[in-house]
């Protein structure tokens, strides 16, 4: 396996400066989130050229752009043709960074709330993704995300199951799938099988009140709950059987560290890093 940093969690710091932070970490390499000030669709050839020169005299890989375009299930015509064209220009970022996934987002609602349509709307654009992304060489990724029609497996199979193409899967999140309450173990790490692409940790714990820093208020099938974005180890969701199983099915894929916890990004990342090898080590 091999880690990278989210640079979210570093978006205080420039992408420049979150470049340096991760390597100093010992990480192998950074997903970038597609966000201003670390990067955009429209992004300058330039300043994509300094990202790419930086991550070859760091070493330091960019294996995923952490797009938040697309949103297709739910959005007009017109609106998921201009996220179409996003991605478009994203490819040809993608390919001077030398990134192998981008990450576009289905859409919601909850997949509890979902209804046949969204499946088939969302499935069509994010075919047409796929397919642009396929003369590049590179893979399509779909989160499973709390708040998307693709909040469990079984839902996350369903929409692959309407989609032709190949070059497109799942990144396994277990915090989102605690907040969910879906498995996020070894028969999750099974169920997903070879569309399982690549995987984010974070850890999550349910609360009592909001208010606090790092809480936030989510609806899941259980009706509005409260959760407290934790350090690994420190919220409620077991990460155990997932690496386990990841070591028993031989991933030798990337595991992003994606944590939100209410601690400074290089402490709650370091932390997070020395926590996951760890349990690796226990496993």
């Amino acid at each position: 396996m091999k880690f990278a940093a989210f640079s979210g969690v570093l978006i205080e710091h420039s992408i420049q400066e979150a470049m340096k932070l991760t390597k100093q970490m010992g990480l192998d390499g950074i997903e970038i989130a597609v966000r201003e000030p670390h990067l955009s669709p429209t992004t300058s050839k330039a300043r994509v050229k300094e990202i790419s020169v930086l991550s070859e005299e760091l070493g330091l890989d960019i294996p995923v752009l952490a797009s938040y375009i697309g949103g297709f299930s739910t959005d007009s015509d017109k609106g998921c043709e201009q996220s179409f064209q996003d991605l478009q220009r994203l490819l040809d970022i993608a390919s001077e960074l030398k990134s192998t996934m981008i990450r576009v987002s289905p859409g919601g609602p909850n997949g509890f709330m979902s209804q046949a349509y969204h499946y088939e709307k969302a499935a069509y654009w994010m075919e047409r993704c796929a397919q642009a992304a396929k003369g590049y060489g590179i893979d399509i990724v779909m989160e499973i995300h709390n708040g998307s029609i693709v909040e469990t497996v079984e839902e996350s199979m369903r929409l692959l199951s309407l989609i032709p193409s190949d070059n497109i899967g799942m990144i396994h999140d277990a915090g989102n799938m605690y907040i969910t309450d879906t498995d996020y173990g070894r028969d999750s790490v099974i169920g997903l099988g070879s569309r399982m692409l690549h995987v984010h940790v974070k850890d999550e714990l349910r609360v009592n009140e909001v208010g606090a820093p790092g809480t936030f208020l989510n609806v899941t099938k259980h009706g509005e709950e409260k959760f407290l974005q934790s350090r690994m180890g420190e919220g409620g969701a077991d990460h155990g059987p997932l690496f386990a199983a990841l070591k028993e099915t031989g991933y030798n894929g990337w595991v992003t560290l994606e944590c939100h916890a209410p601690f400074p990004a290089y402490e709650r990342l370091e932390h997070d890093l020395h926590f996951v090898k760890k349990l690796i080590a226990s496993v």
